[in-house]
């Protein structure tokens, strides 16, 4: 559900007046032949109507309802005994009850204050309608509703002789529970700081007030619109009167966005339902396990008025408070923990890393200090590097490796006391697991002399105690061979210490680590050097300057991911960073770099980037590499310029619908000045996904600007993305930052979602935010338990490059793969055609391709249903499967919509029960192709395949083997996509009264819904 806020607009005295629930009433008097209207004592009859009476004025707004009730017609009353009364109701001018006559009662007793309606209901579902025996089916169900008041909720129970006046009623009535919630909220707020109840209060106590009321509201602006209601009424006091609090509180925190969508979710309310907010939680927000008592208790949560609450209706501000809550921010709360699997070697997950972050100035000549460290540790960082040496009076101190005349003189230039190796243990060791339990990584770069070495060894035993990790402490013989590194489970609590090891013929020297030594880090091979001993291969770590990881990136892509599946690798700034600037993580990230250290005490995108990967998981700062990374045999290119072999890609769309209370930036002035503000998405990930779009510039707008633009992104490696937001406030001399907010494309969540903005520095600033709308479609899995629904995105035969099959060159192995070629086309045609055919079904609702199931089953609804209220077609369940069938002639439009209905659960029931037989015979194939793995170069060479040819050989084997993989694993979470969508169907039309009790579907339902979710699948 879509909105356009430019063709929403309000003008100012029109929207107070909404925002106030008060009317400029307008009476339409046109003629009918419905007896209901005839006033008792004779009059003019007069109507007004939804879409099928007949007259000259349609209802249009919830003002045309109540200005119906005021002119009052004929209901008739159901009473408990089953006796029908006929009465003529109308509703006082004033808004406060309804009354009815004629009756026995005096004028007093026949009426109802609004004040007590604590309900509204469609229909005969009160005792009263369901004990009525034969009175009660001879009443039309859509004419019926029940008013239900006081303490112990009783029922006033009325039939009207259409649905449509009905509908006004029930319209009308449900108007007036919410739009009035809000002024008796305020009035009560406003009465709990008028402490002598006269009526008025200083303004300083007003403006107080609603700041308080309007979290994140600047208190000048609140200043400033007292003043002005002072000058327009030309006051000569600046008392507040309850009136003039009102207005301001209207006027001001009443955000125009949120406004129009709860419009149009409440069917021209200020107010939602239980109802109303499960279909908005389930339609747009991708809740399909939303309960009504889920949906009462968001609202008993959310709701501030007590009225609210108790009537079971959230207000304006109750959804507003929602909208900007946790709970509809963009970060899936799936991520706010641990949520990926921890137990895979520490070699498949990227590892959060800093960069000599103890030192404060910059990485040459900076001063140490712990601040940064400890700032390191708490951020989630599981490696820290530190520099070591040699120190007065035999103690090592923390410094930058440059050799210890440089040290020297650096300490004498700066005059300031070292920070002993000890104390920084001391302070890793109390920081070490306050954040995060997984193990964590020290980097020592060390030129120490031998005494002073040993001192340090001492130190790190007994500072760190049980807590540091040796190789013989823990056993790391995964699957009988000790080749694979332990993972952060195994490892929770631990310490491990990174350095280079001094091969046996270094044995006995100073073991220093020379410039060029330290080039390739703690254990890393070159040339001309020793390599590890072979016992403990897998603990080797590999370190390289960003240039050389970036030529290494460049030249040998794919040979740089399969090293890095059992080796640790690190990247580190240039030593031309004098600065303490941060290189692109991405860039290495993507290459398959583990660790890419960076300043963390040096803000800016880099770090924001940094901090967005990491947050996916609970910030621990160990996030799983995706499964191309990790999978022995996979294909993947960091250069990857179109599309990922065996996954199609997927759009996200986003409406950049508005921000509010955007801060000035730093360094700008405190008065007279207006920010220009405009919203930056940039899309960080393979070069095929990498795009950067902006807002139009809200000129002049303040803090709380409307945008209201859509933004596409195709994305082909989504584990790999990460989504940054940036707002700038645009100046002719440069744009200046304001806020940003960066995360990964796994942790987004569909819907309206609230995006909160964070400072320069990392830190949140409060009570800012942009409002958007995210869509996703063709969406797979991403390793969730929680699936969104199935995926509607159009496909065509062509363009499917990423499962096409590539010549290796070897005959025995393209023979195999062969086998494969019809089954991939059989997939991905099932997949295709169930997606096209939903695509349709919505198409034919005249719904966008991201709506929900649920609500193109009400959009049918609506088109099935009589004037009568009797439906056009009815569920019924063929081999477990919802189907519809006609009860009646249907025009030509809705028999094409049953069509296309039809066309796409036959698309679904052919990929539900073809879908393992051929997911079977793709995993066989892959198989079958693993079995050549070992012997491939072999294999190659026999088939005269040497150097370059050989190599492509391997390459185009590891693409096939990740085409058959990913294509298996589509097809199972397609199946498993349509399974829950079948059953979706099959409760929305439940829900919508599309099933009949005469065909038991209540039973069959119950059934049917256990196959949907029982059914085998192959491979789980």
């Amino acid at each position: 559900m879509h909105y356009d806020i430019s063709t929403c607009y309000v003008p100012h005295n029109v929207s107070n007046t909404l925002y106030h629930s008060h009317f400029s009433w307008l009476s339409v008097f046109v003629y009918s032949q419905d007896p209901s209207l005839q006033k008792v004592g004779g009059g003019r009859k007069k109507t007004v109507s939804f879409s099928s009476m007949p007259s000259e004025k349609k209802v249009s707004s919830a003002a045309d309802c109540l200005a119906f009730m005021q002119g009052g017609c004929e209901l008739k009353k159901i009473r408990p005994s089953s006796r029908v009364y006929l009465r003529f109701y109308t509703l006082d001018q004033d808004l406060s009850c309804l009354r009815w006559e004629p009756s026995k009662k005096d004028g007093d007793r026949a009426r109802l204050d609004v004040s007590s309606i604590r309900e509204v209901r469609t229909g005969k579902s009160t005792e009263t309608f369901l004990h009525s025996g034969h009175v009660s089916e001879h009443l039309a169900e859509e004419a019926a509703f029940s008013i239900l008041h006081g303490d112990e909720y009783q029922s006033l129970d009325l039939v009207a002789f259409s649905a449509d006046v009905a509908n006004i009623w029930v319209t009308g009535l449900r108007y007036l529970l919410g739009g009035k919630m809000r002024s008796e909220w305020l009035a009560v707020e406003f009465a709990q700081v008028d402490e002598d109840g006269y009526g008025i209060v200083s303004e300083d106590v007003a403006v107080a007030t609603i700041c308080k009321l309007c979290p994140g509201i600047k208190e000048a602006k609140v200043r400033l619109r007292f003043k002005e209601i002072q000058r327009s009424k030309e006051k000569l006091t600046s008392h507040v009167t309850h009136e003039e609090f009102q207005e301001a509180y209207c006027e001001l925190c009443t955000r125009p966005d949120v406004y129009f969508l709860m419009v149009q979710l409440s069917k021209d309310r200020e107010c939602l339902d239980p109802q109303d907010l499960r279909l908005f939680l389930e339609t747009e927000q991708g809740l399909s396990l939303a309960t009504t008592e889920g949906c009462w208790d968001l609202l008993r949560r959310y709701e501030p008025s007590a009225q609210g609450r108790e009537r079971g209706l959230l207000g304006l501000d109750g959804f507003t408070c929602y909208l900007q809550s946790s709970e509809c921010q963009l970060l899936d709360p799936e991520h706010l923990g641990v949520c990926q699997d921890m137990n895979m070697p520490l070699s498949h997950y990227y590892i959060s890393t800093s960069y000599r972050s103890y030192l404060l100035e910059d990485q040459v000549h900076g001063r140490a200090d712990l601040g940064g460290l400890i700032k390191a540790l708490q951020s989630g960082c599981r490696c820290v590097e530190l520099g070591v040496t040699d120190g007065p009076d035999g103690e090592p101190i923390l410094g930058v490796n440059y050799g210890p005349d440089i040290s020297r003189h650096h300490l004498h230039h700066h005059h300031h006391t070292p920070v002993t190796i000890r104390s920084a243990l001391e302070v890793v060791n109390k920081y070490a697991f306050l954040t995060s339990h997984y193990p964590l990584l020290i980097y020592l770069c060390q030129r120490c002399s031998p005494a002073q070495q040993c001192t340090m060894a001492q130190h790190l035993k007994k500072v760190f105690g049980s807590r540091l990790y040796t190789p013989e402490a823990l056993p790391v013989c995964l699957g009988g061979r000790a080749t694979t590194l332990p993972s952060p489970e195994q490892l929770k609590g631990r310490i491990l210490i990174v350095g280079r090891k001094l091969s046996p013929e270094h044995e006995g020297s100073d073991g220093e680590v020379s410039e060029e030594d330290e080039e390739i880090g703690g254990g890393g091979h070159k040339q001309g050097h020793t390599p590890m001993p072979p016992e403990l291969p897998y603990w080797t770590l590999c370190s390289l300057g960003e240039g050389e990881a970036s030529r290494v990136t460049t030249e040998s892509p794919e040979d740089l991911v399969m090293f890095t599946k059992r080796t640790l690798t690190r990247v580190r700034p240039s030593s031309v960073r004098l600065d303490s600037s941060n290189p692109n993580p991405q860039g290495y990230w993507k290459g398959g770099f583990q660790l890419v250290a960076l300043n963390q005490q040096t803000p800016g995108a880099m770090l924001d980037l940094h901090r967005g990967r990491f947050s996916q998981n609970g910030g621990c700062g160990y996030v799983l590499r995706p499964a191309v990374m990790r999978d022995e045999v996979s294909y993947f290119s960091a250069h990857t310029q179109g599309c990922v072999p065996g996954v199609p890609p997927q759009t996200l769309r986003i409406k950049v619908i508005s921000a509010h209370n955007l801060p000035k930036p730093l360094g700008s002035g405190t008065k007279g000045e207006v920010i220009d503000p405009y919203v930056v998405l940039e899309l960080h990930g393979v070069p095929a996904d990498c795009a950067e779009q902006r807002t139009r510039t809200a000129a002049q707008n303040q803090d709380d600007p409307l945008f209201d633009e859509t933004f596409e992104f195709q994305v082909n490696m989504p584990e790999l993305a990460l989504l940054r937001f940036v707002v700038l406030d645009e100046d002719y001399i440069g744009d200046d930052f304001i806020g940003q907010y960066s995360v990964a494309f796994e942790c987004l969540q569909p819907g309206y979602r609230n995006v909160p903005l964070l400072g320069i520095a990392g830190g949140l600033l409060p009570h800012t935010s942009l409002f958007v709308h995210v869509a996703i479609t063709n969406r797979r899995g991403g390793g969730k338990a929680q699936r969104r629904g199935l995926s509607v995105r159009k496909v065509g035969k062509r363009g499917r490059e990423y499962v096409t099959l590539r010549h290796t060159g070897v005959k025995v192995v393209d023979e195999t793969f062969k086998l494969a070629s019809t089954s991939l086309k059989e997939a991905t045609d099932l997949r295709e055609n169930a997606q096209s055919a939903t695509s349709s079904f919505k198409e034919q609702c005249g719904l966008p391709a991201v709506a929900k199931l649920k609500q193109c089953i009400q959009s049918l609804t609506t088109r099935l249903q009589s004037p009568e209220g009797t439906m056009g077609a009815n569920m019924v369940l063929k081999e477990g499967y919802p189907c519809l069938e006609p009860l009646v002639n249907l025009s030509e439009p809705t028999r094409k919509l049953l069509s296309a209905y039809d066309t796409m659960i036959a698309a679904q029931k052919q990929l539900i029960e073809n879908a393992d037989a051929i997911q079977e015979r793709i995993a066989m194939v892959q198989k079958e192709g693993m079995d050549f793995h070992e012997d491939l170069s072999r294999l190659g060479e026999k088939e005269g395949l040497k150097g370059r040819k050989l190599s492509k050989a391997v390459e185009s084997f590891t693409w096939n083997i990740t085409v058959l993989k990913g294509q298996s694993d589509l097809l199972r979470g397609a199946k498993m996509d349509t399974l829950d969508a079948l059953r979706q169907l099959a409760l929305a039309c439940e829900a919508c009264g599309l099933t009949s009790s005469s065909n038991s579907s209540s039973s069959n339902f119950s059934t049917a819904e256990l196959h949907y979710s029982s059914q085998p699948l192959s491979g789980c």
